[in-house]
């Protein structure tokens, strides 16, 4: 069983997709999440949740006091049942829910017309999503980052580090548990021009 761990709508039962999405561990969700309160990152910040399956991650980080949640699923049936989770997490906040909108499009599809800018950034792609595909993914999503965003990937440990680079990110740090890795990144810096460093 699925719960929202902590924040306003601690306690609230999520339903999971019955096929096709891997949700992500409580034990993982709470050390990724005990991070990110840590850094002062959920208060206020534009969530983006793409891979979102049930919408756990993104909806986690309503509860902790996200300012706007988007979760992006292509499978019909698992963007439903994010629809109706993200409901009853609202329900569950009451006044001063943030704004969740769920979006049944591939990640791909949806990335092309995405805007932003957001402050926090998860993916957890199926595990057999080739690593050229999320490479792309993390190239498409670099224009719609705010400047001091923070992106976090989980996979598996084995499937290795994703291609921050060609995407204009850089690494901050990972951690594995057991099979499950997590990578944190960032917009990479701008080198100064000569202009700006007069």
């Amino acid at each position: 069983m699925t719960r929202i761990i902590a924040g306003a709508a601690g306690g609230v039962r999520l339903d999971v997709p019955s096929a096709g999405t891997r949700p992500t561990s409580d034990r993982v969700r709470e050390s990724l999440f005990g991070a990110l309160d840590s850094a002062d990152a959920l208060y206020g910040a534009r969530v983006l949740d793409l891979y979102a399956g049930s919408g756990a991650l993104g909806l986690e980080a309503a509860s902790r006091g996200a300012g706007s949640v988007d979760l992006v699923e292509r499978a019909k049936s698992a963007a439903a049942v994010a629809r109706r989770n993200a409901d009853n997490v609202r329900r569950s906040i009451g006044d001063g829910a943030p704004a969740v909108r769920v979006h049944a499009n591939p990640v791909g599809t949806w990335l092309r017309g995405a805007s932003g800018p957001f402050d926090l950034v998860f993916l957890d792609p199926p595990y057999d999503l080739p690593a050229a595909e999320l490479d792309e993914n993390l190239a498409a999503l670099r224009g719609a980052l705010s400047p001091d965003a923070l992106v976090i990937v989980e996979r598996s440990a084995r499937s290795g580090a994703p291609g921050w680079a060609a995407a204009g990110l850089e690494p901050i740090r990972d951690r594995a548990y057991g099979d499950t890795a997590l990578w944190w990144g960032r917009p990479a810096a701008q080198p100064e021009t000569e202009s700006q460093s007069r």
